[in-house]
């Protein structure tokens, strides 16, 4: 029998509150409470869900839960399970997004924060030594990562062309001869569309009204911005974050390179999928513009067009999921864009470190060659003590992430001393 609505609030809920880790820890939490404990989900409903979900752009974890309360109570039950997912973490980064921007200049701040930005460093590389594994298979894999990485750091190619290219040189690869026999979809052509066309309209109708109220203001800028994200992220959160950090830094003068570090560090402490950091972004932005209302609607605007698509490509996709895990070409083609997204990656770790390892780092352009040169007098002999400590507890000791922060946040005040 399926489970209750309020069942299905409760375990969600807790769900939720719990999710702390990033995704591999939030699906084997899932894992744990859906298919171990409750048999609400079989475990190859889970996998095939879940295969499914990684295939899809935006944050697999809060995707995978809205998979499961669809599977469980419809369209309502999906519903409930993302919003619990994403809501709980929202909250905590709405108020840690309002404390940095009233306490974020205080010199015991900064200090603290240095440990957080050493310990956002390791992070995303952790981050890329565990999307390498899964996603480098032979050496054409390993050639698309490198061109990536080559494209987007010297040549500032924009990440949709990547994603783009990837994906068209990967399904042409594939032969039709690879497929297996699926079973058919149960629904309707019709169904589908007006789905697709519900959801476009819930997400973009707000854009629209926002643009026609406040034309002009930051808020346009925001959900335009944030609403191509979540088109094009394919990768998981890390792609998100390697696609939107030198955007928000570099293009739009959004954030400094050391508040999007501290957003990715406060966003890693936090339940809920790591996306959020979109939200801590959006909160900063706008509070820029406009004070704190003006940050509060920043913020919102950017949970709703980060979300709001995640909860229409599964309600439009779940149905198809069986039939498109015997289709080759589309693998092929998603096989191909998650290794070009190792190589964003690799770029995002490097920019990151140079930015917490050195205090000038100079943007130096050449035709269409782009080169990010450090100053090596502004080297930080402290930043690179932290980033030993925490690639330590995090790779070798694997300590838990919050131990790892405070750990790194209380280091820096001592360091801070000599």
């Amino acid at each position: 029998m399926s489970p209750s609505l309020a069942q299905i609030f409760a375990v969600f809920l807790k769900i939720g509150l719990l999710s702390f880790g990033g995704p591999a820890a939030q699906i084997a939490l899932m894992h744990r409470m859906l298919v171990d404990e409750r048999d609400w989900l079989t475990e190859k409903q889970f996998l095939n869900a879940l295969s499914f979900c990684m295939l899809l752009p935006g944050p697999e974890a809060m995707q995978l839960a809205t998979y499961a309360g669809w599977r469980l109570h419809g369209v309502l039950g999906g519903l409930i399970a993302g919003l619990l997912f994403v809501l709980p973490g929202a909250a905590v980064i709405f108020a840690l997004a309002l404390l940095y921007v009233t306490y974020g200049d205080l010199p015991l701040v900064g200090t603290l924060f240095l440990g957080v930005q050493a310990v956002a460093v390791v992070i995303v590389v952790e981050a890329l030594l565990k999307v390498s594994k899964r996603a480098l298979h032979g050496v054409a894999h390993w050639v698309l990562a490198g061109l990536a990485f080559v494209a987007i750091f010297f040549f500032a190619v924009p990440f949709p062309v990547i994603v783009l290219t990837a994906g068209l040189y990967g399904a042409l690869m594939v032969s039709n001869a690879d497929a297996t026999p699926a079973l058919p979809v149960t629904v309707s052509a019709g169904r589908s569309l007006s789905t697709i066309v519900i959801g476009l309209a819930v997400w973009g109708l707000p854009v629209l009204a926002v643009d026609l109220l406040f034309n002009g203001t930051i808020l346009t800028d925001i959900a335009l911005f944030f609403s191509k994200l979540a088109v094009v992220t394919f990768g998981g959160a890390y792609a998100v974050l390697a696609y939107m950090a030198q955007d928000v830094v570099v293009q739009y003068g959004w954030l400094t390179p050391t508040e999007m570090m501290d957003g990715l560090g406060l966003a890693e402490t936090t339940p809920g999928p790591l996306i959020l950091v979109t939200q801590f972004v959006g909160t900063l932005a706008a509070f820029r513009e406009g004070g704190y209302a003006l940050a509060v609607a920043g913020g919102a605007m950017t949970l709703w067009v980060t979300f709001v698509p995640c909860f229409l490509w599964i309600f439009v996709g779940a149905p198809y999921i069986d039939w498109i895990s015997a289709q080759p070409r589309l693998n092929g083609a998603l096989r191909a864009i998650t290794a070009a997204v190792v190589g964003v990656i690799l770029n995002l770790s490097l920019w990151f470190a140079l930015h917490v390892l050195f205090g000038t780092v100079t943007k130096t352009e050449g035709g269409v060659l782009r080169l990010w040169v450090p100053d090596g007098t502004t080297l930080n002999w402290q930043a690179i003590a932290l980033i030993a400590l925490s690639a330590v507890l995090l790779l070798r000791v694997h300590l838990a992430i919050g131990w790892v922060l405070g750990i790194s946040a209380a280091a820096a005040l001592v360091l801070a001393q000599i």
